[in-house]
């Protein structure tokens, strides 16, 4: 028998998020299957999520990739996309459920929450709620989709960034997507000791450039640069 929900989470050098991630998922009972993708940790994230009840699959680096890699492999009758250093609240699977017995519904995501007290924290938790009035949801707000959906769209491509931005304008078109109440609390530390304007002008931008059909792969080298 298939389990209900197949959890898909991509790694790379998550060594001070992942225990915590992989505990929070326990109240969710048995019949959930945990895929764990790493993209080539150089720390001790393997050794902490092996000593997890979790299936383990190695990758070339890149979420785009991680994420069609735990695609394919998940059996669940729906696929849950979380990253590494999110947390989900007690309530999202209940919540996940009760929306999918709708069967216009074929995916969805959560109430996304930054932890910390920060400015940079406080601002992205009020401004995301605005984003998804303009149809833009993103990877860290904890994507689900129907496995039968997910395989009829072509799942993830294996972009180095805006995966997530491809695959949500896809599967609108397959049908209903919600935003649930439940909560999913995701670390602020990409932000943390950078200047945060700074940071959010280029995130941005590069945005603005995907939209304007610049490649991913393009724009993984701007986000990106190589030093000489």
């Amino acid at each position: 028998m298939n389990p209900e929900i197949s959890i898909v989470i991509p790694t790379l050098n998550e060594e001070f998020s992942i225990r915590q991630t992989l505990d929070s998922l326990v109240v969710f009972g048995e019949n959930i299957e945990i895929i764990v993708v790493d993209g080539g940790s150089g720390d001790a994230t393997l050794a902490i999520a092996e000593s997890y009840d979790v299936k383990i699959l190695r990758s070339l680096r890149g979420r785009g990739t991680q994420l069609q890699i735990g695609g394919r492999a998940a059996t669940g009758d729906v696929l849950w996309f979380l990253h590494a250093d999110t947390i989900p609240a007690p309530d999202c699977v209940r919540q996940m459920k009760q929306i999918l017995q709708n069967k216009n519904v074929v995916g969805g995501n959560f109430t996304i929450r930054f932890d910390g007290e920060s400015s940079a924290a406080k601002f992205l938790t009020r401004l995301y709620p605005n984003l998804r009035k303009l149809g833009l949801i993103y990877g860290d707000s904890a994507i689900f989709v129907r496995r039968d959906v997910y395989k009829k769209i072509g799942g993830f491509q294996p972009f180095p960034i805006f995966e997530d931005l491809d695959f949500i304008e896809r599967l609108r078109k397959a049908g209903d997507i919600i935003t649930l109440s439940a909560v999913v609390t995701t670390s602020s530390r990409r932000f943390e000791n950078k200047s945060f304007v700074l940071t959010f002008a280029r995130w941005t931008i590069l945005q603005i450039l995907y939209w304007f059909g610049v490649s991913p792969e393009t724009l993984i080298k701007i986000y990106f640069p190589k030093k000489n």
